[in-house]
């Protein structure tokens, strides 16, 4: 509750002084307006200060090693030990902090600042642009599958994406005998429940050797990957292991697991009444 009241009296007195974001430059980033509290770093103003600032990419261990700004840390804000880390992270630098995540439709690096707030850590800010935008206009500060400089041609346009998506209904329906359906999902994501028991491999992100072996396999035998995480968005990165793989019979189940189940009890179509 002592959180929750501190959170909202932070807001209103970011919406009394706003940490000059412009109504052109909420528009482009509606987080701002969110997260009022937030100071934000632009993209040319996060180039012109490396080495003078710690970023700090706040998504998850995969999507960090899949794609990130060239001498960044890793601290997900998912983390447990996330606040530890971050005094620690304070403690040893003087420089301003810079959260990233992976964009516009990202608040995570917002979210990073808030709780920096409440830890009183100050001078820190939200490069809000993300990953993407940063890696297309400084891929020679990028780092791609651990490889820099890296070519912007690489990075996966939603289109691209998209075009591998099956809804939860067309993705049970192509389940046969040459396909293999993987559940990338984390342990506690999973919970023990599978939708395709006795078909499915349960194989998660972080389990790199695993992971690379199957997709190996399946490349091998020609089978196609029917592949879904929790709701469809960890996949996106997973994607670029598979071009970096060669493999290119996959598909992606649109909305993950969570859409899956709600098609299984309905909700959809009651949405759709």
């Amino acid at each position: 509750m002592r959180i929750k009241i501190f959170f909202l009296l932070v807001a209103v007195l970011g919406m009394m002084s706003s940490p000059g974001h412009s109504a052109e430059s909420n528009a482009k980033f509606p987080g701002r307006d969110l997260y009022p509290e937030a100071a934000t770093f632009e993209l040319d103003e996060v180039f012109q200060k490396i080495g003078k600032i710690a970023l700090v990419d706040v998504r998850s261990q995969y999507e960090f090693d899949t794609l990130r700004i060239k001498g960044a840390t890793n601290l997900s804000i998912t983390d447990k030990e996330f606040d530890e880390k971050l005094r620690t992270l304070r403690g040893s630098t003087e420089n301003p902090i810079v959260f990233y995540c992976n964009g516009v439709t990202c608040h995570k690096s917002y979210q990073a600042v808030r709780r920096a707030l409440f830890l009183k850590i100050e001078n820190t800010f939200a490069y809000d642009a993300g990953i993407f935008s940063w890696a297309k206009a400084h891929p020679d500060q990028s780092v791609l599958l651990g490889r820099s400089p890296i070519n912007p041609a690489d990075i996966i346009e939603k289109d691209a994406f998209g075009s591998h998506l099956l809804g939860p209904n067309e993705f049970g329906a192509q389940i046969g005998d040459n396909t293999i359906v993987l559940d990338v999902r984390d342990r506690f994501q999973r919970e023990a429940v599978g939708f395709f028991p006795g078909i499915e491999r349960r194989i998660a992100l972080d389990q790199a050797d695993k992971l690379d072996k199957m997709l190996q396999k399946a490349k091998r035998e020609d089978k196609t990957l029917l592949i879904y995480d929790e709701a469809g968005h960890q996949v996106q990165w997973l994607q670029y292991h598979l071009v970096d793989a060669g493999v290119k019979n996959y598909y992606f189940m649109k909305g993950g697991a969570k859409a899956y189940y709600d098609m299984l009890s309905g909700k959809d179509n009651k949405e759709k009444k």
